[in-house]
């Protein structure tokens, strides 16, 4: 069941997961200086803009609890009540 998808990654990483708030906060950023700047003349300017925006807000996050665990999702490997199984 999808809803307990949760559970197939690292416990570390369930913090991470169960919000959007970086994201939301990151756009609601970009979506207000939009809006006082009232549009941005062409869409290269508008993408430009919207990158310095970002890569200013990248500045202030936080590494992901258990970084190092990534590399082992990607691999696919199996998390079980977000503990790593070992294959016998």
């Amino acid at each position: 069941m999808t809803f307990f998808r949760f559970y197939d990654y690292p416990a570390e990483h369930w913090v991470h997961i169960r919000t959007s708030n970086p994201i939301e906060s990151m756009f609601a950023t970009v979506r207000l200086r939009h809006r006082s700047t009232k549009g941005n003349g062409s869409t290269e300017a508008t993408l430009t803009m919207v990158f310095k925006l970002c890569k200013e807000a990248e500045k202030n996050w936080r590494r992901l609890k258990g970084f190092k665990k990534l590399q082992l999702v990607k691999e696919d490997k199996t998390f079980v009540d977000g503990i790593l199984q070992i294959a016998a």
